[in-house]
């Protein structure tokens, strides 16, 4: 189990690091120098990094025995930027 948890912190930060730098520099990048290339290079790691966070949050869900509460805030984390950070800290690094 120790290995798929820091799998999933891993997978966890890789998320919220990818939707930062789509949200914070490729975007704004797209629309002010017109130049979606960074959109389309940083658009596909970070949809695959969101799925896996998803299934692995999902999957993990009866193994640290989360309330469904819980479940909604880790699996809201995923589309808040910096909430997956959140999430580490405060459920997957004490686990």
């Amino acid at each position: 189990m120790l290995k798929t948890l820091t799998l999933f912190r891993t997978i966890a930060f890789l998320e919220g690091l990818s939707f930062i730098l789509l949200l914070f520099i490729a975007v704004p990048l797209k629309y002010v120098y017109n130049d979606p290339q960074y959109v389309k290079i940083l658009g596909m790691p970070h949809g695959l990094l969101f799925i896996g966070y998803i299934v692995m949050a999902i999957w993990f869900c009866s193994d640290f025995k989360w309330t469904k509460k819980i479940l909604f805030f880790v699996l809201l984390a995923a589309i808040i930027p910096f909430g997956t950070f959140y999430i580490d800290k405060k459920y997957l690094q004490h686990a």
